[in-house]
């Protein structure tokens, strides 16, 4: 006969469920409150500042102008997934660092204000796509560097003529071997630093509540050239020089991010191997497949950057 503590004790398959119930009802808990943790606040001003891959240039429906101000773009994106109490978009193709500060011209013509004229006291959230326009030194920016490179192609297409311009290389007689001097694209993303620097201050200074993400560049082309042969009308040895440059751009800006306040945004590693010369291209090339400006980022793109803007603000 079983003693009567042994009787006040419930079922084996009573405690089973119990436990079980406990544990469900743990998990239950923990989920949501991870939820809660992922879900940034919506903010009540969110500003996006920028150039063209900031803009979506080229990617329906497109608006302001000569800016090619995209709906699409991953401002809109992260408004619309955070539920932004108010948005304002300023971004503009071909913006440089200075069109920050200064109303931006092409051509002679206004097309846009300066951008920083759109941050208020108020605004609580920033994003800023800028610094690759200053690589080149007219009002079309980085279409310099990709209009040097394609030209350079045409007539050294198995060499690297785009970096022997902006790296000035030269054959040495005396050692008998290729060299090269000082890098230009190289100078002038280091010569953009304080200036994005610069804006970055008057961002928190104008805004001092707002977090600031400062986005970077997506992968544009691959780091083997192999793979656009016959693809791009660039030729593929210059591909790994300009790799390299856009990684230099893309440590510049997180650098300046670190040393100024804001949260920098990788676009680079999710968007590695969608790149122009890719079979799931998430960046257009020189002839686009889907609507966007060449070696930019399509619809598919500007999303692959939209989420890397939320995953930084989680």
């Amino acid at each position: 006969m079983l003693s009567p503590a042994r009787n006040s004790r419930p079922p084996r398959r009573v405690r089973n469920s119990t436990a079980l119930a406990a544990v469900a009802l743990g998990a239950t808990l923990a989920l949501t409150s991870a939820t809660a943790q992922a879900a940034a606040p919506a903010p009540r001003h969110y500003v996006a500042l920028g150039d063209s891959y900031a803009a979506g240039a080229g990617v329906p429906g497109q608006s302001a102008g000569l800016c090619l101000r995209s709906d699409h773009n991953y401002g809109h994106l992260v408004a619309a997934s955070l539920g932004a109490k108010a948005y304002t978009d300023v971004t503009c193709s071909a913006a440089k660092v200075k069109a920050m500060t200064q109303p931006q011209y092409d051509a002679f013509l206004k097309v846009n204000d300066p951008q920083l004229d759109a941050v208020t006291a108020d605004t609580d959230l920033v994003t800023l796509g800028i610094g690759g326009n200053d690589l080149g030194v007219t009002d079309l920016g980085v279409g310099d560097v990709i209009a040097t490179c394609v030209a350079g192609a045409v007539v050294n297409p198995l060499g690297t003529p785009c970096r022997d311009v902006f790296n000035h290389g030269y054959w040495d007689w005396s050692s008998l071997s290729w060299q090269y001097g000082q890098d230009d694209l190289a100078a002038r993303i280091e010569g953009a630093r304080p200036q994005l620097a610069d804006a970055l201050r008057r961002i928190h200074a104008k805004a001092p509540r707002a977090k600031v993400l400062l986005v970077g560049y997506p992968s544009v082309l691959p780091a083997d050239g192999a793979s656009c042969v016959l693809r791009q009308p660039i030729a593929p040895r210059d591909i790994p020089y300009l790799h390299a440059t856009l990684q230099r751009l893309n440590a510049m800006l997180a650098s300046t991010a670190a040393a100024n306040g804001a949260v920098y945004v990788d676009t680079a590693t999710p968007t590695a191997g969608h790149d122009a010369c890719s079979d799931d291209r998430w960046v257009e090339g020189a002839l686009p497949g889907s609507p966007a400006v060449p070696f930019h980022p399509n619809a598919t793109g500007e999303k692959a950057m939209a989420d890397a803007v939320l995953a930084a603000l989680r």
